[in-house]
């Protein structure tokens, strides 16, 4: 790793500052869980003009998690094939190779944030993360982006530079006790409470396990798009998806001020940068309904969405999947905006609340998978 991957504290930090700061070092250099290296390796392997699949398949075939999920994904019901696949390399030829990078980086997301985050923290950062993953790759659909599945990825890793973060407050230090309750994804307020931010973290994280530059320009910059020096176009589709979702908290945080403030001028401003003032208002409302459509795949949590559970495999096609409840303000960090009228379609995704929410049926897994990467 290279030596300036962590730049030296800051001179004019205070002493708490400079404490906290030097501590998250230490937790990105040896505190965290390691991230699956087969989906690191895949990344590399698959991404570039000239995907390597025969290597790709070597390195599904050494990670018995991944495997199954991919075997899984091929066999579910839903594509209709007429004969069971068994073969990893004939299931990496149907998944496509944006595909199975999308699929390992999504697990391995799920493990790394469930090994280092306690339940509550690790849901809101899968549905926060997950949904931005997903709006980024709509809005990269939208603007015609040259590989919408880099803009999903993007999405998904955008604030892993929090997990640090979550992890010093957690420590039985007392530092939970006197962090603002404003500091998540504000910048601002981390620099001021933690001497640094998830965006600087990220970077830093990416840097360790070698992602491509434009992730890298995403983590670091996706709350300052202006400053992004790599590819300008996805870390403001990025921008956009985060600021869309702030704007969903803020509105419920405060319905007496409705859609108004600071973080809507700002996704008005992304939005209108990326496809103009006159096609903005239609994109916009095309987001609405997305957001929508893909709550539910995020609300059913990475049990639901990968399937990581011991379920039987005779599970049969009438049961449902997860679907969300109709009050979305616990914990979530993603609660439904009291001014905004749900559509007729998301109104019947939302009208039960499964017992289980965590032990999601295998074909109704395969549904909610399948919906986002076979459209």
């Amino acid at each position: 790793m290279p030596t300036d991957a962590y730049p030296p504290p800051q001179s004019h930090s205070t002493l708490p500052q400079l404490a906290r700061e030097q501590r998250l070092q230490v937790i990105v250099r040896k505190g965290l869980p390691p991230f699956r290296q087969t989906a690191l390796e895949l990344t590399k392997a698959l991404g570039g003009a000239s995907p390597d699949m025969k290597k790709a398949g070597r390195l599904i075939s050494a990670d018995p998690a991944l495997s199954s999920q991919v075997l899984r994904m091929c066999n579910s019901p839903l594509l209709g094939l007429h004969s069971r696949v068994i073969s990893i390399d004939h299931a990496a030829t149907l998944l496509g190779p944006e595909r199975l990078r999308s699929l390992a980086l999504t697990t391995s997301v799920a493990d790394f944030a469930g090994q280092a985050l306690p339940e509550l923290q690790m849901s809101a950062f899968w549905q926060h993360s997950l949904l931005a993953a997903m709006l980024s790759q709509f809005l990269a659909e939208r603007w015609e982006y040259f590989e919408k599945y880099q803009a999903y990825i993007a999405g998904l890793l955008h604030d892993i530079g929090q997990i640090p973060e979550w992890i010093l407050l957690g420590e039985d230090t007392g530092e939970g006790d006197g962090a603002p309750s404003d500091w998540q994804d504000n910048p601002s307020v981390e620099q001021e409470y933690f001497g640094t931010d998830h965006c600087k973290l990220g970077g830093i994280m990416a840097r360790s396990w070698e992602l491509m530059p434009s992730f890298l320009d995403v983590l670091e910059n996706h709350h300052t798009p202006e400053l992004a020096r790599r590819d300008s176009v996805l870390v403001r589709m990025v921008a956009a998806a985060d600021s869309f979702l702030a704007c969903r908290a803020e509105a419920q945080a405060s319905p007496e001020r409705g859609l108004a403030g600071n973080e809507f001028e700002r996704f008005a401003q992304l939005g209108q940068g990326l496809f103009g003032e006159d096609k903005w208002p239609c994109v916009k409302e095309a987001l609405e309904q997305e957001y929508w459509r893909v709550l539910p795949i995020a609300e059913a949590g990475p049990e639901g969405f990968l399937g990581k559970s011991s379920d039987s495999e005779g599970d049969s096609e009438s049961d449902s999947r997860p679907t969300p409840a109709m009050d979305r303000s616990s914990a979530t960090g993603l609660p439904q905006a009291p001014s905004q009228t749900k559509p007729p379609q998301a109104q019947a995704r939302v009208r039960s609340v499964p017992s289980e929410p965590g032990r999601a049926t295998l074909l109704s897994r395969c549904r909610t998978f399948l919906q986002l990467f076979f459209p």
